[in-house]
């Protein structure tokens, strides 16, 4: 049964533009394409479309030894492969100036990540211009949807530009330099997720009143929410005042369409979106009741699917999976400084690798698949082994011939979570 309808979205829903509902759903390894594509075909069998976007970062490329061309050519040949006949696109993921340049071929969505900027300060005579030229942001500020009114100074209206221009000025600089040498059509978000203070949904109003004045058409925003959005976990935080400001953040999202000439299909995204469970259920209350898009990147979970694959197959697929904990336990702070904003490891919590090393097939995949009513479930050994795909690159060809070899567990874990786990709970009831 259908519980989001699709009908009432704004997304073009064709190759120039997002439908509604968008997922990324990246690859590590490039491997896992048409597993994943199957989910979204019976996603499609029961009436909701969402738009395949996959997505790998420079970060990601740099630590496996890929190119951007590669996640293209996987989803190609996922396409191929399936039968697929609905829109898909390729995002170059947490992207910058200085990183782009080898996305643009290959590319036609481009996550612009100005989260660092966030660190700087506009100067004063730039903060209390924008204030200037937005006094609609001071005083009573009244949107429809959201119940209390905000009151904000002129002279607290600079004082946050202060802090947000020198991000929006970035996304404008990578926007215009993208859109000088690709041409065409491609769809733009703005990411500001990875970084220790949330946004307040005054604030995203602010943040999109300066991406207009920048002239960069985001199609997909992802603020930093409140609550701890840590890879491949749940949410930590209060859920309904997650779901409060959810709420407020997509009636932001429709007043700065109006107010400021942004892209209609202007939705939310949540970045490190996925197995947060807790939260899906108030995410799909506001779809229910708004009408509003959504844009969820689940990338890095593929990965941890295939580890729960090769443990399943048993034998040099489960010794594989119990080298690559080993492994990742002894490097885990050099596999964690990357990654630093969004994961949380305790390390009394990490069993041992010599434990690890005597577990069954079961033991292992209890501990790592996630499933928090599984008493063997271990967040932080799931949070660890997130990041550790770099020790799997590192095997090199005996990772990838594992992989071939036990291919068909691996997918149909891939599948399932992709499915289960996120559309179903986000799109869908029982």
């Amino acid at each position: 049964m259908r519980l989001v309808s699709d009908e009432s979205g704004t997304g073009a829903g064709n190759r120039d533009g997002l439908a509604r509902f968008s997922l990324g759903v990246g690859d590590r390894f490039a491997r896992q394409g048409a597993a994943q594509l199957k989910a979204f075909v019976q996603a499609a069998a029961q009436g909701v479309e969402i738009t395949p976007v996959w997505n790998k970062s420079h970060r990601e490329h740099t630590i496996v030894g890929s190119r951007p061309q590669g996640t293209w050519d996987e989803a190609r040949e996922a396409v191929a492969e399936t039968g697929w006949r609905r829109p898909y696109f390729v995002d170059a993921d947490h992207i910058g100036l200085r990183t782009v340049d080898e996305f643009l071929e290959w590319s036609d969505f481009f996550t612009l990540d100005v989260a660092n900027s966030l660190k700087l300060r506009a100067s004063e005579e730039e903060a209390r211009g924008f204030a200037a030229r937005h006094p609609e942001l001071s005083g009573t500020v009244a949107i429809e949807g959201i119940e209390e009114a905000f009151e904000t100074t002129a002279e607290q209206l600079a004082g946050i530009a202060a802090r947000l221009l020198p991000a929006c000025a970035e996304a404008g600089r990578i926007y215009q330099h993208i859109r000088e040498r690709k041409g065409g059509a491609f769809v733009t978000e703005v990411s500001m997720d990875e970084t220790g203070r949330p946004q307040t949904p005054y604030e995203l109003l602010v943040i999109l009143a300066a991406l207009a004045d920048q002239r960069v058409p985001a199609e997909t925003i992802a603020p930093r929410f409140c609550g701890e959005f840590h890879k491949g976990v749940d949410y930590e935080g209060d859920a309904a005042q997650f779901e409060r400001e959810f709420r407020a953040h997509v009636a932001l999202i429709r007043h700065a369409v109006g107010r400021y000439e942004l892209p209609p299909t202007l939705k939310l995204s949540v970045h490190s979106g996925s197995d947060k469970f807790s939260i899906y259920a108030p995410i799909r209350r506001v779809l229910e009741a708004t009408g509003a898009g959504l844009h969820l990147k689940t990338a890095g979970t593929t990965w941890l699917e295939e580890l729960i694959g090769l443990a399943e197959a048993g034998g040099a697929g489960l010794e594989l999976a119990k080298d690559v904990y080993a492994q990742a336990w002894a490097r885990r702070e050099e596999l964690c400084a990357p990654y630093a904003e969004v994961v949380c490891i305790r390390a009394e919590k990490l069993p041992a690798p010599g434990k690890v090393r005597a577990w069954t097939a079961a033991q292992y995949t209890g501990a790592l698949r996630h499933e928090p009513v599984n008493p063997e479930f271990n967040a932080d050994l799931r949070q660890l082994l997130h990041v550790g795909y770099k020790i799997a690159a590192e095997m090199g060809a005996r990772y990838q011939a594992l992989l071939e070899e036990c291919a068909e567990p691996i997918a149909r874990n891939v599948t399932y979570n992709l499915f289960e786990r996120h559309i179903r709970p986000l799109f869908l009831v029982a």
